[in-house]
């Protein structure tokens, strides 16, 4: 008898649909964090800077609708 390379269920020797489920492999460092935070954090403030700058230019108020 030569093996099947097909997953068989218990139930009637019916082939399984699902495929196997990879390794889940957990490659993590998280020894730069708070640096990539940081730039992170003072780019988006540069873009919410520019955006209020944008809105004063356009609308000549900072946040509109509101002030």
């Amino acid at each position: 008898m030569s093996s099947s390379s097909f997953i068989t269920t218990e139930e009637g020797g019916r082939q399984n649909m699902f495929a196997t489920e990879s390794r889940p492999e957990a490659v993590e460092n998280y020894s730069n964090y708070p640096a990539e935070a940081e730039k992170a954090n003072g780019r988006w403030a540069m873009v919410g800077f520019l955006a209020a700058i944008g809105a004063y230019t356009t609308t000549g108020q900072i946040l509109p609708g509101i002030f």
